[in-house]
């Protein structure tokens, strides 16, 4: 498909952006009847719901795939739009995004997407989640996680890219990149995401083993900033915002992008053989194996 097509290619999601057209009027930008076309045929239902709130600058997405938000390769299309096309919109000054799934912020990287596919497909997703990290991490945008579930995995990731992180303080949820839980290996920009925030031995130990932790405990590492009762999440996020859209945008801007411009370059660079690394080793018997049993456990659970 269209919005697939243009993740594949190098340059991202540039050539299905240029669709994209600056109205004159008010400087609005519009989303070209081609797109909307693309983006309705790319799934029945939105799963990416975004309000903008243009007197204040302050943009709200819901993250709305049920049952958990998993990032599928047509959430992480939809998302990567969603975000490029803020961005693009300079009356858009912060980005605040949460859950409207009960219980979940989003339950991490689609298995469906690993399990089974062709290398080609496994690569495919895989740029898509590069590209969902790339634009969250690299967003001039101010950009608040507001944790209103658990979070494991690459839902841990996506709450990691953004510059403050408040959670529901609700002992029954969990946050961390669990991966290894499932046979698989956290990459290296998980791996320096998550360093650049808790620092080296609390991140070495938490990929080893897998860890999920409760707000609590994610609050004492610095895995979020701050706790609030479930209800008062999304309130508490909007509120943080106005102190940090008090800062000057130019000087925060140049700030973040010096704290993160190494950690972007480090991917940037090396997008391809870390693509066809993940592919090598998704694809391995062992691997799949490992998906395929954790896949039937998921189901007993159900049951």
């Amino acid at each position: 498909m269209a919005l697939r097509a243009a993740l594949r290619s190098k340059c991202g999601l540039s050539g299905l952006l240029s669709q994209w057209s600056s109205c004159s009027s008010h400087g609005r930008v519009c989303v070209s009847p081609v797109l909307v076309a693309q983006l309705r045929n790319n799934s029945t239902s939105p799963k990416i719901k975004v309000d903008f709130d243009q007197s204040t600058g302050v943009a709200v997405m819901h993250m709305q795939s049920p049952p958990v938000n998993s990032l599928s390769l047509d959430f992480l299309t939809e998302l990567c739009i969603s975000v490029e096309k803020l961005e693009m919109d300079k009356r858009c000054r912060g980005l605040i995004i949460t859950s409207s799934q009960p219980k979940v912020f989003s339950a991490g990287l689609d298995i469906m997407e690993m399990y089974g596919k062709s290398p080609e497909h496994c690569g495919e997703f895989w740029r898509a989640v590069q590209e969902m990290w790339l634009k969250l991490y690299s967003s001039n945008m101010v950009t608040i996680a507001a944790i209103n579930g658990s979070s494991p995995a690459g839902g841990c990731l996506m709450a990691l890219t953004c510059d403050y992180r408040i959670m529901a303080d609700n002992p029954r949820y969990g946050i961390g990149l669990n991966e290894t839980q499932l046979g698989i290996v956290a990459p290296f920009w998980f791996k320096d995401t998550m360093m650049n925030t808790v620092g080296q031995r609390v991140t070495e130990m938490a990929l080893q083993l897998g860890l999920l932790y409760k707000p609590s405990e994610a609050l004492t590492i610095g895995l979020v900033d701050q706790l609030v009762p479930e209800d008062q999440v999304l309130t508490t996020a909007t509120q943080n915002m106005t102190k940090w859209l008090a800062i000057p945008d130019h000087a925060r801007q140049i700030t973040k992008s010096m704290m993160r411009k190494q950690t972007i370059d480090k991917l940037t660079s090396n997008r391809e053989v870390d693509i066809q690394y993940f592919v090598n080793f998704i694809t391995k018997d062992s691997i799949q194996k490992s998906l395929g049993m954790y896949m039937e456990m998921l189901k007993k659970r159900r049951a």
